[in-house]
């Protein structure tokens, strides 16, 4: 398959084009070189490469930061989406597109795992602007016959990310304290339980759901599995292999943080087979290996 994918210098992007070209996919990955908030500029683009499928992943991810300026988020993450759907359908023969959405849309959750039917209740400005892009998908899918599928990842980990999310957060600064010589480590919120996947697991979804997902429909990419932020960080601990003292900090803490957060990926699973394959120990171990490289 010939695929496009925008935000592909990002972490996930990069990830996924090195997935896509491992399966023998074409790959041509824009970033900053093509902004999806300039309607002509992501026309112009994707009409000349005429690609197979799109993979939209371009789009401003940070939760907490998303409070300091809503309206730049929507203009990115909702905006953004209608600009790549636009130039999706003007291509000569309009290609697959794979919306990357959030399990953040679920937002105010209960404990259970979630299912892509429970509601979608936004706590913060990011997931009302994926609620947006969701839903510009599902319009373009009716009112086009664009064939759109949604994903709604929870939190996906790997070497490479920012230290903007919660467990590069934490291996950053323990490789810091390392170098540092100190055994003091300023942490967030320990008891949110989150679902965690590595992203290579995650991309490989990704294309499964690209080749096999049906359009017009809406899929979670999850573990299952949840973990306290506070059991995580003692792992992490364990793998940098230090006695270290998590020290709270409130500046570290979001507006509002949902307490438990887990995915129910049956619908991908039935879809496509897919299972995750990295185990979570792996994973760790690479974020902290990546950090001390970097």
């Amino acid at each position: 398959m010939l695929a496009y994918i925008t935000g592909g210098a990002g972490f996930v992007g990069h990830w996924l084009a090195d997935h896509l070209l491992d399966s023998g996919d074409e790959v041509v990955a824009v970033d900053a070189e093509v902004d999806v908030t300039e309607p002509a500029a992501v026309r112009a683009s994707m009409t000349k490469v005429s690609p197979e499928v799109v993979y939209h992943l371009a789009g401003l991810a940070h939760v907490g930061r998303s409070w300091e300026d809503p309206a730049l988020t929507f203009k990115v993450n909702a905006l953004g989406t209608l600009n790549v759907l636009e130039a999706a359908a003007a291509c000569l023969e309009p290609p697959r597109v794979v919306i990357v959405s959030s399990a953040e849309v679920y937002g105010a959750a209960g404990g259970e795992p979630l299912t892509e039917s429970a509601p979608l209740r936004p706590v913060s400005p990011y997931a009302s602007s994926k609620v947006a892009a969701e839903f510009l998908g599902l319009q373009a899918f009716l009112g086009r016959g664009l064939p759109v599928v949604v994903v709604r990842p929870f939190n996906h980990v790997g070497p490479g990310q920012a230290p903007d999310f919660v467990v590069s957060a934490l291996a950053r600064r323990l490789v810091e304290a390392e170098r540092a010589g100190v055994n003091k480590v300023a942490v967030g919120n320990l008891e949110a339980v989150r679902d965690f996947t590595d992203v290579r697991d995650v991309v490989r979804a990704y294309r499964l759901l690209a080749v096999g997902g049906e359009p017009g429909e809406v899929y979670n990419v999850a573990s299952g599995r949840g973990l306290k932020v506070g059991e995580v960080a003692e792992r992490l601990i364990a793998i940098a292999g230090g006695p270290v003292e998590l020290v709270r900090d409130e500046s570290l803490y979001r507006p509002v943080d949902v307490p438990i957060f887990l995915g129910d990926a049956s619908k991908l699973v039935a879809a496509t087979g897919w299972s995750p394959a990295v185990p979570l120990e792996e994973t760790l171990a690479d974020v902290i290996s990546f950090w001390r490289r970097n």
